[in-house]
């Protein structure tokens, strides 16, 4: 997920004209749950005005009735360092099968799940992870042990 424009975004985060951006929906595969990255360049929870909070959204999609529910597949969520060290910086979480993030959705978007901490701005702001005042997040689900609809 590319996203453009960091300094005017971040300072409409501050500004509190704008608190979160949703990357595009994605599909985990052919028939697979439909999900969406969501994040506060100024922060959220007990991240606001320290960090980057990153998360994650299960979506309604085309294919949930050929799933399994609750969603349980292990989610990995990155920055990408654009520097020539390549050091990203990520977390990864196995879904709480209990949380209404990751029941089958009935509205549109599950309630969002991640990282309020996810990394410190001065960390962000001070290392390779910006570079044309842009950054890049990247979301993977491991999907190595769903069933073949």
């Amino acid at each position: 997920w590319k996203i453009r424009d960091y300094k005017r975004r971040k300072q409409e985060a501050v500004a509190s004209k704008t608190l979160s951006l949703y990357s595009q929906p994605f599909y985990t595969g052919y028939f697979g749950y439909k999900m969406c990255a969501r994040v506060y360049l100024n922060g959220d929870g007990m991240g606001k005005g320290t960090h980057l909070s990153l998360f994650f959204v299960v979506m309604r999609g085309e294919y949930d009735a050929l799933l399994p529910w609750p969603f349980k597949q292990k989610v990995t969520l990155m920055l990408m360092d654009q520097g020539p060290a390549r050091k990203h910086l990520g977390d990864a979480f196995k879904p709480d099968p209990n949380s209404s993030s990751f029941r089958r959705p009935t509205a549109e978007m599950n309630i969002a799940s991640g990282c309020p901490l996810f990394v410190a701005q001065t960390v962000l702001e001070n290392g390779t992870y910006i570079k044309d005042d842009t950054i890049f997040i990247k979301v993977t689900v491991d999907t190595s042990d769903l069933p073949d609809p």
